[in-house]
């Protein structure tokens, strides 16, 4: 009895953490819905409705393309895991959604590092977060590249009125912080816990180039999928736009609000604050466009978690550890 009491403790406050995770998913979704200040959650109801956003076709095409977004998701961080652990489809479906779910209140969604990293035994964990990071840094760099062609695109067709001596201090300042953070990190008494500059420069020179190229491709399709989703709820709301001009617009959107710092949860206040106004260079009633940003928020966040707090009421820990 002595020694299975500690067991059973243990066990109760594992099953403790993990129903606080769920719970905390579902008030944080629940509060950002009813108590939205931006938009209250009737007016959203009845607006979609009027729009007739809910219909079985639309609903259909939209679920259709969230499904494949995050199809393409799980398709990614399989492929970039594959190189130091083979896991299955199932496997990397269980990891994503259930580390979204985890990381849903977390700043920046910080928490999904160490909600996958906690699927594998702790020889691989240093190195399932640095494959997470390449995968963000995946992602994050599409949304770059084609949000500043966008952004540029942007100041052409509207020319707005921005300070631009501020932003160039802005600039300026990301540009030393960058370079400060450079330095300290190749110092050479850089280390947390164990995980060196030199070790993270190794790790990255010998991942195989082949499935990076792979993850950068899956990210393309995925901002695609995502933008068109966006683009065909403009298009549910009657708007009135070329495509060339929408796009534009959603990649500048994806950019800003990309760089703005936010808890996840938050992250429809920033998208739909953003949105705002630079859809409001097109004359687009606001109502619509924090509209398809809670959808979108709904479709590609909301039911995702919730699919994952499954995974994260059946999670357990790995039982034995595995030799590299």
């Amino acid at each position: 009895m002595h020694n299975v009491l500690p067991y059973k403790t243990k066990q109760f406050f594992f099953v403790l953490i993990k129903l606080s995770i769920v719970v905390g998913a579902f008030y944080f979704i629940y509060n950002k819905l009813v108590n939205n200040s931006a938009l209250s959650f009737s007016d959203f109801i009845g607006f979609s409705l009027k729009n007739n956003v809910f219909s079985p076709k639309n609903i259909v095409f939209l679920l259709f393309l969230s499904i494949f977004n995050w199809f393409f998701e799980i398709l990614k961080w399989q492929n970039l895991v594959n190189f130091i652990k083979k896991i299955t489809f199932k496997d990397a479906a269980e990891q994503s959604l259930g580390s979204l779910t985890a990381s849903l209140f977390t700043p920046n969604r910080i928490g999904e590092y160490g909600a996958k990293a906690i699927y594998y035994f702790s020889n691989l964990r240093k190195r399932i977060m640095l494959i997470n990071l390449l995968s963000n840094i995946l992602q994050m760099g599409v949304t770059t590249i084609l949000g500043v062609i966008g952004f540029y695109f942007f100041i052409l067709k509207y020319n707005p009125d921005l300070n631009y001596y501020k932003l160039a201090k802005i600039l300026v300042f990301v540009v030393i912080a960058i370079a400060f953070f450079a330095f300290g990190i190749t110092h050479k008494r850089f280390n947390i816990k164990g995980l060196s500059f030199r070790k993270t420069k190794r790790f990255v020179i010998q991942y195989p180039k082949n499935k990076l190229i792979i993850g950068f491709l899956i990210s393309v399709i995925r901002y695609a999928i995502f933008s068109c989703q966006f683009y065909f709820l403009l298009h549910i709301f009657q708007v009135d736009m070329s495509y060339f001009s929408a796009m534009i617009i959603i990649a500048s959107m994806y950019l800003l609000a990309s760089i703005a710092p936010t808890i996840f949860i938050f992250d429809v206040v920033i998208k739909g604050s953003v949105a705002v106004y630079l859809f409001s260079f097109e004359g687009i009633n606001e109502l619509i466009i924090l509209s398809i940003i809670t959808i979108m928020w709904l479709l590609n966040f909301v039911i995702p978690s919730l699919i994952g707090s499954y995974y994260v009421l059946n999670f357990n820990l790995p039982k034995t550890q595995e030799q590299l």
